[in-house]
């Protein structure tokens, strides 16, 4: 499932090629997505603004209304110049918005409704603005007492709960615990604030470090880019933990482990040595 650096990339691209552009075709294989074109067509508004918010990707219209999308585990969006050879069958069309410098073409995205300002407002599965970790409007202060207010939730569980901290994912989520040196399953009430703070910080750092500029302001979209948490140019060494079960960790030399975590059974990885099951100073 992408994470939220992944959507942030998304949106950013999707936001340089339509805002401020007219749509001039809008096409969807959902019955909810073209009811809301039949009533009020889309064609002849203006993008506003896309937006990512957490693992959501929401593109606002002059009219008001707001479609958002999510990827889950097989979705993606593509930019394509009119005219332009897909890359993708037509028959894995689920949403299309044409203007007339660029298509926007939603492949295989499983999850996608159109709200208005105030029915997202109350909508629980869409995290608000303030708890996205990329967002201009995250507060880490906001999101360290939200955190703390889980004190019987393992940690890695707690980092995934898009209400507390939007955006992150399993491939963070092994990543932040290991970089904060805890286990990913202390409970998040056997933390100081302060390690809680730390964790803040670091999630932060990471999922922004994955959404630097490389590419000016070029329409591209996110296939391709390969995260990286380790700061090592090495293609083989970009993640610290995760997805190296059996292999060496690259701090100590312990065997990584994994294993299926929490009632979703999300995997987790870790360094037992690293990240002992009782950290020496929390």
């Amino acid at each position: 499932m992408p994470e939220g650096d992944t959507i942030f990339r998304t949106a950013r691209t999707l936001g340089r090629a339509l805002t401020g552009k007219v749509v001039t075709r809008f096409e969807s294989a959902y019955a909810q997505l073209v009811q809301a074109d039949d009533q009020a067509a889309f064609a002849g508004e203006t993008v506003a603004r896309v937006e990512a918010r957490g693992k959501w990707l929401l593109m606002h219209f002059s009219g008001g209304r707001i479609l958002a999308t999510h990827m889950l585990m097989i979705g993606s969006w593509h930019i394509y110049r009119p005219g332009e050879r897909w890359q993708e069958a037509r028959a894995n069309l689920r949403v299309l918005l044409e203007t007339a410098d660029f298509v926007a073409v939603g492949f295989r995205i499983p999850v996608a409704k159109v709200y208005t300002a105030e029915s997202l407002a109350r909508e629980r599965a869409i995290p608000q603005p303030g708890s996205d970790v990329l967002g201009a409007e995250f507060s880490a202060e906001e999101a360290v007492r939200r955190m703390l207010g889980q004190a019987d939730v393992e940690l890695a569980d707690a980092l995934l709960d898009q209400r507390i901290l939007a955006g992150v994912g399993n491939v963070f989520k092994s990543e932040i615990c290991f970089l904060a040196g805890v286990s990913p399953f202390a409970r998040v009430g056997a933390l100081s604030r302060e390690r809680v703070e730390s964790v803040m910080e670091i999630a932060r750092k990471l999922l922004a470090a994955n959404v630097l500029e490389d590419s000016g302001d070029q329409i591209v979209t996110y296939r391709g880019r390969k995260r990286r948490t380790t700061n090592s140019s090495d293609p083989a060494a970009s993640l610290w933990v995760y997805g190296r079960r059996g292999e060496a960790c690259r701090r100590c030399g312990e065997s990584i482990q994994r294993c299926l975590q929490g009632k979703d059974a999300r995997v987790t990885y870790w360094c037992s040595r690293c990240q002992p099951a009782v950290p020496a100073s929390l």
